[in-house]
């Protein structure tokens, strides 16, 4: 990807889109498919054609008129431009319900993200294997993960300490955060912070059952 790609704004939802469309890729790949064209690819995602020619047309030239894309190609393409096509090192903090489950999905190997760390407080887990991987005390965070050369961090800590060891990570010299504590964190304006708050997708959930805001079933 270009120096002037990277520097382009490019919005959340087209970023969301492009994920949406490299699993439609993947899928389609599987299932045999060489070509796919924009309204394929659409309907799919429940999207127009124009928007999925205009999210793509934000990196470059794709596909062929009146042929389409090339399904492996363009998957390949959506892999560079989303950072998927290497290696991240990611340490998660918190070997919890949420850290443990974290650890054991598979996926996120296969996407490059390996959890090289684990950190957390509890004695009882400092020290001992899990998945593969040594707990280690999150005292010694800041120091093992410049160490490790960590990219990334998932946290998934109390909503108590989870500025705190915000605050450590950041001065690690980590700029890439995954946070599922239920709270807002400050970050400087160099870290890039996402916010997975699963009690916020139920109760969404929840209100368009109350409210009849789902969609109606088929008859």
């Amino acid at each position: 990807m270009s120096a002037t790609i990277a520097r382009k704004r490019i919005s959340e939802s087209t970023i969301h889109r492009l994920s949406l469309y490299y699993r439609t890729l993947s899928l389609l790949e599987k299932e045999n498919y060489e070509t796919v064209s924009s309204k394929e690819l659409a309907k799919r995602e429940k999207l127009t054609p124009a928007q999925v020619r205009k999210d793509l047309s934000f990196f470059g030239s794709f596909g062929t008129r009146g042929l389409g894309y090339n399904v492996n190609e363009l998957k390949l393409k959506i892999e560079s431009i989303l950072g998927i096509d290497r290696e991240w090192r990611v340490a998660l903090i918190g070997v919890g319900n949420i850290g443990s489950a974290l650890v054991s999905y598979k996926e996120f190997a296969r996407q490059g993200f390996h959890i090289i760390k684990l950190f957390d407080n509890d004695q009882r887990k400092i020290g001992s294997n899990h998945k593969g991987i040594v707990v280690s005390d999150i005292k010694d965070l800041e120091k093992e993960v410049k160490e490790a050369n960590i990219s990334m961090v998932i946290l998934a800590v109390p909503a108590t300490v989870s500025q705190y060891i915000v605050d450590d990570v950041v001065k690690a010299g980590v700029t890439a955060i995954l946070n599922f504590a239920p709270v807002n964190l400050r970050v400087p304006p160099f870290v890039h912070l996402r916010n997975e708050n699963m009690s916020m997708e139920l109760e969404y959930l929840s209100f368009a059952m109350v409210n009849n805001h789902a969609p109606k079933k088929p008859k």
